[in-house]
């Protein structure tokens, strides 16, 4: 399904259930906070993926505010890693680094999102000619990757499997122009998704970013 499709429907939940949030009292309200962040998470997303960074950026800021409200250190290391996601998608490698590194640093984020941030700010780093720093993440990451197998993924960051970070494991090492281990990781990661995931449009990315490890070897 295409992000086009379901925006339009995702935006109008978003602010039923943001709304609901700001009269909400009592036991349950914590509840209700998660349901909204990850409401606002996801349409922030798909916006991010369609390139309107403007609607993307209010829907992830409101997120992460709400998350922090809450204290739910996995929702709003999600709604950076967004964050990080969008500065992708616009080429901006400094907010790359900055966003994912924020994500990989947030108190109460699961192992596995920290591994995968963390991957994906060396890979900022790395675009940023800072090699040294992009290396030393990666190594970072990479000895989380046993806690972060161990543990199950947080229920609102269920893609977070151990397949899905070598994906974030093959565009770090292809920003630091390792072809054969990019190519390598893109090309496991992504055999190890889901059936239903293969043909999303969120790994149209991946994809190219394979091809161009394959054609640099």
């Amino acid at each position: 399904m295409l992000p086009q499709t379901i925006i339009p429907a995702t935006l109008a939940q978003v602010k039923e259930v943001t709304g609901l949030l700001r009269s909400a009292r009592g036991a349950h309200r914590n509840a209700l906070a998660e349901v909204a962040s990850e409401f606002a998470q996801f349409g922030g997303w798909l916006l991010a993926q369609v390139r309107r960074g403007r609607e993307a950026e209010t829907l992830l800021g409101q997120a992460l505010h709400i998350a922090d409200d809450i204290g739910n250190g996995t929702l709003a290391a999600q709604a950076l890693n967004f964050r990080g996601y969008l500065a992708r998608r616009q080429g901006n490698h400094p907010a790359v680094a900055r966003w994912f590194s924020a994500a990989a640093a947030t108190p109460g984020a699961h192992p596995a999102q920290r591994m995968g941030d963390t991957l994906q700010a060396a890979a900022g780093y790395a675009h940023l000619n800072e090699s040294t720093r992009a290396l030393r993440l990666v190594e970072e990451a990479e000895r989380l990757a046993e806690e972060a197998a161990a543990i199950p993924p947080p229920e609102t960051a269920y893609w977070l499997t151990p397949e899905f970070n070598r994906i974030n494991l093959g565009l770090s090492t292809l920003a630091l122009r390792r072809y054969d281990e990019a190519a390598h990781h893109l090309s496991a990661g992504l055999a190890g998704l889901p059936a239903e995931q293969r043909g999303a449009l969120w790994t149209h990315e991946h994809r190219a970013a394979l091809r161009r490890a394959e054609a640099a070897r």
